[in-house]
């Protein structure tokens, strides 16, 4: 007999609210997954880019299904701080700003088609508007606004983690610190391997391990997902400018081509007692292929040039941060073919995959992690939970 029902590989944004979802309906639910690493520099295991302090949650997107996907997710924020005491949201507001050319025009006016259908208040910002509300920002001039108030700011994804671990095990999952290294299906269950020596066995299996899915033999065979690095850049602020700077709303600055847009983050307090603003993009292209690579990846601070790039369009964008102590820190993003999570089956009936986060899923990954649930429960997504649009793809 299997040790249990199910289990969830991979303690992240996605596994941790899978496993939350499951245990609150069936007993027998595992979380295989280790925890954050004392030393990012030295290292040697899997990482996981919720090791973080502030991501961008907002419900205005241009795609319908992300902007869904994020208003399910937000709505259960308060039930998962009240349920487990853990305070990760913050509603400081989110503003996109752009001059309506390109790739920018084309992304607000679907934005604003979902957040008219989901019912979002998003305030429409001339440029003289925009400036006077935002002094903190020096803006080009043909710049207008969409603010985002009530709902949306930013999470802390460290502590939006420990919540989800939190009340699954209140509701009886059993959290298992270790890195899976084998997965396979036998006739008395799934085995899993992990990297102390121990299996464990269950009915089913979902593994939700990010970056890291194909890096090791977790699935039968591997999902068409590029694991792509990431810089991003943080300023140090003295009191002086966290003053400054310390009403400005989580921000996307929208470009005509999908490389120079830029996101940043409100001054946050991380563990080392110092503020930091930061400011990330997307354009970095190239696949992390082995574990070792992606290791290595965490353990640097970036690519030198893009750290160079966004200094410049944040001293451009908020000059006012002239001077400010700076650093940059790595990250990656699990990039799949279709743009949306992987949620299915593999070959085998009963393992199944949830990952993919695309680089904007943490807002949403509560709302992913219950449809990796459902799959588990049901057997299947419908219609309403994007079956077609989460189909996993297999290489």
């Amino acid at each position: 007999m299997p040790d249990f029902k199910y289990i969830v590989v991979g303690a992240g944004m996605m596994g941790a609210a899978a496993a939350r979802h499951l245990s609150a309906q069936v007993d027998g639910v595992a979380l295989i997954g280790p925890g954050e690493p004392a030393d990012r520099k030295t290292h040697q295991g899997v990482f996981s880019s919720h090791y973080d302090e502030a991501r961008i949650t907002r419900g205005f997107d241009g795609d319908p299904v992300w902007a869904e996907l994020a208003q399910r997710s937000i709505r259960r924020y308060a039930e998962i701080e009240a349920k487990s005491g853990i305070r990760f949201f913050t509603e400081a507001g989110c503003l996109f700003t752009g001059n309506g050319k390109g790739l920018a025009g084309d992304y607000v006016s679907r934005a604003l088609i979902s957040a008219d259908r989901l019912g979002l208040g998003v305030e429409t910002l001339g440029t003289d508007a925009l400036a006077g509300r935002f002094p903190m920002f020096s803006l080009p001039v043909d710049h207008s606004g969409y603010f985002e108030a009530q709902s949306a700011g930013h999470i802390n994804p460290r502590a939006l983690v420990k919540a989800q671990c939190t009340i699954a095990a209140a509701q009886g999952a059993r959290l298992v610190r270790h890195t899976a290294a084998h997965i396979r299906d036998t006739s008395h269950g799934v085995e899993v391997s992990t990297r102390d020596g121990a299996v464990h066995t269950a009915e089913k299996v979902i593994v939700a391990a990010g970056g890291f899915t194909n890096m090791a033999e977790l699935l039968p065979s591997p999902v068409d997902m590029a694991a792509t690095g990431r810089t991003i850049v943080f300023f140090e602020l003295d009191e002086a400018r966290h003053a400054l700077f310390g009403a400005m709303p989580s921000t996307i600055v929208l470009a005509e081509t999908e490389d120079d847009i830029v996101y940043i983050l409100p001054p946050v307090r991380y563990p080392d007692g110092k503020v930091y603003l930061k400011i990330g993009r997307e354009s970095e292209k190239g696949r992390l292929e082995t574990l070792t690579e992606a290791v290595d990846w965490f353990h640097s601070d970036g690519t030198p040039g893009e750290v160079e790039f966004l200094k410049k369009r944040a001293l451009s964008l908020m000059p006012e941060l002239a001077g400010c102590p700076v650093t940059s820190g790595s990250c990656v993003a699990s990039i799949t073919r279709s743009g949306y999570p992987y949620i299915g089956y593999t070959q085998s009936s009963n393992i199944a995959v949830l990952t993919g986060g695309n680089f904007v899923s943490a807002k949403s990954s509560d709302e992913i992690g219950r449809l990796g649930a459902q799959l588990l429960l049901n057997g299947q997504l419908t219609e309403d939970e994007f079956a077609a649009e989460m189909s996993p793809v297999f290489v």
